[in-house]
């Protein structure tokens, strides 16, 4: 049992970390570009680099930014939205996206949420998923270390807090799989997407004659209930509802 949790534990931290290892050496291209200012080349690089499959938040929030530079704020808020699901504690990521959205034309307020909801919310969405998978890694780890001294050590007292010492460890990483497991979850039931069209009217169903609802501009984000024949059912933070074309919008 304990083979089989480290073996799958392995395999998940190789998952986020091997990537990051096998394009360290296509980055320069992009940061050269970046750091010089050149946010149209930066912003194509880092583009190419995410298209390949090569996901960071560094890249992420790079090109998020590379486009807020060049005045595209719908492009700037879809990948610093996408770089807040890979680090949702950033506080730096959370800023640009509020600061961001002060650029777009629609502001939505958000219907109140329960304050238990808030915080535990908040509690699951502290961390980074990366963080979360290298900690649990760490505290498996160093469980498995003190429970071998457990069984050689000659003193009773070393054998007792090597003891006690691993059954938190593996508690702590116990837990934080469960909290990186119970944010998939999250981002799992919270797909959403950006408006990319100027100004779109929302309609009342799944069809160009159905009624007309409001209308939304670029650069507002929805959350996504459920797909249609090329139309998405939306909802927006104060609680309104709505169909949109799919061309409309680009998904988180």
């Amino acid at each position: 049992m304990k083979f089989k949790t480290m073996k799958k534990l392995t395999w998940f931290l190789a998952v986020l970390v091997l990537p990051l290892l096998s394009f360290g050496n296509k980055t320069p291209m992009a940061d050269d570009y970046y750091a010089k200012g050149q946010y149209k080349e930066a912003a194509a690089a880092y583009q190419r680099l995410i298209d390949q499959g090569h996901l960071s938040v560094k890249f992420l929030y790079n090109l998020g930014d590379a486009y807020y530079k060049l005045g595209d704020f719908p492009s700037a808020l879809l990948y610093f939205e996408k770089a807040h699901k890979l680090s949702p504690g950033d506080e730096d990521i959370n800023f640009n996206i509020r600061f961001t959205n002060l650029k777009t034309t629609d502001k939505i307020d958000e219907a109140p949420e329960f304050f238990l909801t808030r915080w535990w919310h908040t509690f699951i969405l502290s961390y980074s998923i990366y963080a979360l998978a290298v900690s649990s890694i760490v505290a498996v780890l160093l469980a498995s270390a003190l429970l071998i001294l457990y069984f050689f050590a000659n003193s009773v007292s070393v054998k007792k807090y090597s003891f006690y010492f691993a059954i938190a460890l593996y508690l702590l990483g116990i837990l934080s799989i469960g909290v990186a497991s119970l944010q998939a979850d999250y981002f799992n039931n919270h797909h959403q997407a950006i408006i990319f069209t100027s100004s779109v009217t929302i309609k009342s169903g799944p069809a160009n004659q159905a009624g007309n609802l409001f209308v939304l501009h670029e650069g507002t984000k929805v959350n996504v209930l459920t797909t249609s024949n090329g139309w998405i059912k939306i909802k927006l933070a104060n609680g309104n509802v709505g169909w949109i074309k799919t061309t409309d919008v680009k998904e988180i």
